[in-house]
């Protein structure tokens, strides 16, 4: 930086319009999941105490991207180490500015073990494993998922106000 004080007022200024700026423009919430198929046709399905059976996956952190935070979080709620294979499709829900961004996954590694946010986790065979799936639109990701002729989807969907 120079030390001319004019130069300096003015960064200062720039650099404070850009901050406020970014604090007010909006925000997005994103996460990413992985829909992760063995060797034995079978898929990996968390249990949530709130939401039921479904795909691991979670909100990505800063200073992550999305194919990290899909792993990061299927580690993290399975014990399973994943390699993502394809990016497949991204659900936005509109009315709660959260984007979803979905891969296919294949293990690697670790051995299947419960969290505190998946007090169940397993291997369980397709097509039976969808009927688990009891939340419309996440049965409808891992569907999505599973067939290549639909990527890259973008589904946008709102929910009612509360």
């Amino acid at each position: 930086m120079s030390d001319d004080p004019t130069e300096q007022r003015d960064s200062w200024h720039r650099e404070s319009w850009e901050r406020e700026r970014w604090e007010r423009a909006p925000k997005h919430v994103l996460s990413a999941a992985a829909v992760v198929v063995n060797s034995a046709n079978e898929l990996l399905l968390v249990r949530s105490p709130r939401r039921g059976w479904e795909m691991p996956g979670g909100q990505v952190e800063q200073g992550e991207s999305l194919r990290k935070a899909a792993i990061r979080e299927t580690l993290e709620e399975s014990g399973i180490e994943i390699e993502v294979i394809a990016f497949c499709g991204v659900f936005q829900t509109v009315t709660r500015s959260v984007c979803n961004f979905l891969f296919l996954g294949r293990p690697v590694g670790g051995c299947l073990r419960t969290s505190d946010e998946s007090p169940e986790v397993g291997w369980h065979p397709l097509p039976d494993a969808l009927d688990l799936v009891t939340y419309r639109t996440f049965r409808r990701r891992i569907e999505l998922c599973l067939d290549e002729s639909s990527w890259p989807f973008l589904v946008e969907y709102e929910l009612p106000a509360e």
